[in-house]
């Protein structure tokens, strides 16, 4: 006797797609960017009325994958992208790339707009905690995992189906997310990590150095 195949969460929402007499549309997102989304706030059912008060005939369906990448800290910010209004402190209204005049303790500092208003007023005496200060930034690509060690009972389901991305068609496509129980537990312990890193870099790096040294033994 042959084994029952296990369905998927993809494979449970298509069927209630059919059942409701939408036709589920595979798709693949391909670039985010591309084509205007609006975010469905309501439930799956609130979904579904939706698609048929805006005359749907189908539903795209796009299977979601537990990643690799989400098992590390990202600060989520491109260096390209990346800008800063004063690197000393916040009190600089002028427009060069680094903000700051003669305080300036940066090594790339460009500045030479004379209306610099900047104040900085670092005292030499907290040079020293400014060398061992932690920004989450630092902690950027982490493993996650020395932070909170449940997460590390994920790793065998990546690149497992964790849920759908829905969306009804349309000139700004209405969409939704729904995902596995599974995956929203492993989120939970994500955000809270998130959470722990930003609220204090500096104690949530002890703790990871501190689960490193655990796990080694």
């Amino acid at each position: 006797m042959s084994e029952e195949i296990k369905k998927t969460v993809s494979d449970e929402i298509c069927e209630n797609i059919q059942k409701h007499g939408f036709l589920p549309i595979p798709v693949q997102t391909l670039n985010e960017d591309a084509e205007a989304s609006r975010y469905f706030a309501g439930t799956f059912e609130e979904f579904l009325e939706a698609a048929k008060a805006l005359n749907a005939k189908g539903i795209f369906v796009e299977t979601l994958y537990l990643e690799e990448d989400e098992f590390y800290y990202d600060i989520g910010i491109d260096e390209e992208d990346d800008e800063y209004d004063c690197c000393c402190c916040d009190d600089c209204d002028c427009d060069c790339d680094c903000d700051c005049e003669d305080d300036c303790e940066c090594d790339d500092c460009e500045c030479d707009d004379e209306e610099c208003e900047c104040e900085c007023t670092e005292e030499s005496d907290k040079e020293e905690d400014e060398a061992v200060w932690i920004d989450p930034e630092d902690l950027d690509g982490l493993d996650l995992s020395l932070l909170r060690p449940e997460v590390a009972n994920y790793q065998d389901r990546i690149g497992e189906s964790c849920g759908v991305r829905l969306t009804i068609p349309g000139v700004d496509h209405v969409e939704v997310e729904i995902f596995a129980e599974w995956y929203n537990t492993f989120a939970e312990m994500i955000d809270d990590a998130y959470e722990a890193i930003e609220l204090d870099p500096a104690a949530a790096l002890e703790e990871m150095k501190a689960n490193c040294n655990v796990s080694e033994d």
